[in-house]
């Protein structure tokens, strides 16, 4: 560089790096918090569901996917996953119930994607309450997207929902039931699935809410089962003795995860799988 600079004129050497400065900022990183993206890791639910549409699954075939969770602090085992899950046969795709993060740092996500990304199938999120932390709420969207969100693969449609009452401080607003009724009242699929982080009947649910949830899914016939994560372990249950089913599931600490498979109105077989 200083070669360089000494062919220049003197007035011309400020121009000169302060273009260079700016043509790498992308790459700096101020401060922890700091929610940017490299432009490959933003958006990458779109991305995801995009790859997704690319490989329709014709009506009425079964719909097997790897469901999962809790990747916060067990960035060692994703690899591992990783090579599990690309062994699975006729898996469609994956997905992470939330808490991507440990402490909402938009590098965590981008550790965890770094993996993730090397999945021979997409992979789709829901934001965690540790995804909230600091600047996590910004940096969730920045790099995966939405925090409400719909897509239809096959029969089904996957109804991804924001449930971390807590994290805003207990408003009557989380999860959103207005957003959440909509989807449920399509009429345009054979089968509903809600996935999301905190189930409802959880402490970091927001109480004011739990009724309106859970009795809009008890009014769903459409619904196969609600899924979270959040507990770290897994799980199924009728909590609220109505008839609808909870799964939860694995956190990457305990090195399982569950392939999920189903077919007809509302069949399914959860079959555990360690790595």
């Amino acid at each position: 560089m200083l070669p360089f600079f000494r062919t220049l004129p003197a007035r011309a050497v400020l121009p000169v790096a302060a273009a260079l400065l700016l043509s790498a900022c992308e790459m700096l990183e101020f401060s922890p918090n700091d929610h940017r993206a490299p432009q490959e890791q933003r958006d990458l639910t779109a991305q995801n569901m995009a790859r997704l549409a690319a490989t329709p699954l014709p009506a009425s075939d079964t719909l097997r996917f790897v469901f999962t969770g809790d990747s916060q602090r067990f960035y060692d085992d994703v690899q591992d996953l990783v090579q599990s899950v690309n062994q699975q046969p006729g898996i469609q795709f994956l997905v992470v119930s939330g808490d991507i993060s440990d402490f909402g740092l938009g590098r965590e996500m981008r550790w965890v994607d770094d993996q993730l990304g090397k999945l021979r199938v997409p992979y789709l999120t829901v934001i965690g309450n540790h995804d909230h932390v600091a600047n996590g709420r910004d940096a969730y969207q920045e790099i995966f997207g939405p925090l409400n969100y719909s897509f239809v693969y096959g029969d089904t449609k996957f109804i991804m929902t924001d449930t971390n009452g807590r994290e805003y401080n207990f408003n009557g607003r989380i999860p959103d039931m207005p957003w959440v009724n909509q989807q449920l009242r399509a009429t345009d699929t054979r089968r509903h699935v809600i996935l999301s982080h905190v189930p409802p009947q959880d402490e970091d649910f927001d109480p004011a809410v739990r009724d309106a949830y859970a009795q809009a899914l008890r009014e769903d016939p459409r619904l196969v089962f609600e899924m979270n994560g959040h507990r770290h372990d897994y799980g199924i249950n009728q909590p609220f003795n109505d008839g609808v089913t909870y799964v939860n599931s694995y956190s990457f600490q305990k090195r399982r995860y569950v392939v999920v498979t189903v077919w007809g109105d509302k069949e399914f077989r959860l079959k555990q799988v360690n790595f």
